[in-house]
This record gives structure tokens, sequence and C-alpha cells, in this order.
């Protein structure tokens, strides 16, 4: 899937559907309604969010091979 300018869309709350728009320096416009139109839309942001927490590492101690790997290499960067 190639994106382009033509096919790009975001997100208009007035309109309540994702739009083509006009950008600007600082913000982008719905070409329909002239509003400042969003990356997402509310229920779809939570969903990237959702699902980048669900990637996101979960902290604690590193595995064996791991630390076994790290010593090994400060061992002969020394």
């Amino acid at each position: 899937m190639t994106s382009t300018f033509h096919h790009d869309t975001k997100f208009c709350s007035c309109c309540n559907e994702y739009v083509s728009y006009l950008s600007s320096i600082e913000s982008s416009y719905c070409v329909q309604c002239g509003a400042e139109v969003r990356m997402f839309s509310a229920s779809d942001w939570e969903a990237v969010q959702a699902k980048l927490a669900a990637r996101k590492s979960k902290g604690g101690r590193p595995r064996k091979d791991a630390r076994r790997t790290a010593a090994a290499a400060a061992r002969t960067a020394a």
C-alpha cells in the first residue's frame, strides 16, 4: 500500500469521519467544513495506544543469555 497526498486522510470531529485535509504549518483543516482535523478519531487513538502498550517491554530482570553476552562483551572491551 502506497501513501500519497491525494489519498491521505485525517479525522474531522465536525464531520465525524476521515476526510481529505489542507495542511498549514501548525494545523490541518478539513476540506469539507474547514474545521481542524486530528490524525485519529478518539476510538482509533485508544486502539492504537492499547496495541502499543501490549508491545511495550514489561521491564524486570534481563534474561541470563543477555547478561552473559553483555558481560563477555564488557570483558573483551576492557
